[in-house]
């Protein structure tokens, strides 16, 4: 059974490809695909593209053309919810677009023709990348406070919430979570691609789950040392979590 690991990030994607045994690159709807093995399991990887219409595509191709069958994303995401901050781990429970608005013909966040506002991941691979994320940032708490944070490291396992903007300053992070908080949506993070995932793999019915590094509070310092941070924690963070969880998978 093929598992895709999705990627927000190059570094991410890359430390993951040179870990695999016998990678081969495969060019395929204008991306770069990258077949091979990965402690034990038949694997794909790729760069999910930015935006929900790209991540979208992304997902699809890797459904139909290398008939994956579970797919795990890995990124970087701001974090709005309470407790949550800089250097902990959001594992996705379920998702949500936050800049969807059919209304008055269907209620706010509501999918047209789907009935519903989030889109549940996986159980079963949710709580398995929630072990491997505790694991992991146990294991680095000294290493990431000393650089990036004031506080030991947490994962958390909640509610995501996508949409094509970045969300970049303190009142537009508010206001997101508030109004969404009002209806009943307690979000923990905010990115832009894996609503998109969830809803690709919930048409194929392909499990689904996702993990995000919180780099930043969704404000208005959110541009601060992010190529650093990608470099030195999330990266990390992606290849030792995903290690982690498809070591704990059976075997392929």
């Amino acid at each position: 059974m093929t598992l895709a690991i999705l990627s927000a990030l190059p570094q991410e994607q890359d430390g993951l490809v040179q870990a695999m045994a016998g990678a081969q690159a495969v060019a395929h709807a204008g991306r770069q695909f990258w077949r091979g093995r990965l402690h034990g399991h038949d694997v794909v990887c790729a760069l999910s593209g930015i935006g929900k219409v790209a991540a979208a595509t992304t997902t699809a191709a890797l459904i139909e053309r290398f008939g994956v069958r579970r797919i795990v994303f890995t990124g970087v995401a701001g974090g709005v919810g309470e407790g949550v901050q800089v250097g902990d781990v959001v594992i996705a429970s379920d998702y949500l677009q936050h800049d969807l608005d059919a209304s008055p013909l269907f209620p706010r966040w509501e999918m047209p023709g789907y009935g519903r506002t989030r889109l549940a991941c996986d159980a079963a691979m949710a709580a398995a990348l929630l072990q491997a994320a505790r694991a992991c940032v146990e294991g680095d708490t000294e290493a990431l406070r000393a650089r990036h944070a004031t506080h030991p490291p947490r994962a958390h396992c909640g509610l995501i919430a996508s949409g094509d903007q970045f969300v970049g300053t303190a009142a537009a992070s508010r206001a997101l979570a508030q109004g969404l908080r009002t209806a009943g949506h307690e979000v923990l993070a905010v990115e832009m691609e894996g609503a998109a995932v969830a809803q690709a793999c919930l048409d194929y019915g392909v499990p689904f789950a996702a993990m995000r590094t919180i780099s930043d509070r969704a404000d208005d310092g959110a541009h601060v040392d992010f190529a650093e941070f990608v470099r030195t924690v999330a990266s990390r963070y992606a290849q030792r979590i995903i290690g982690g969880f498809l070591q704990g998978l059976p075997p392929h």
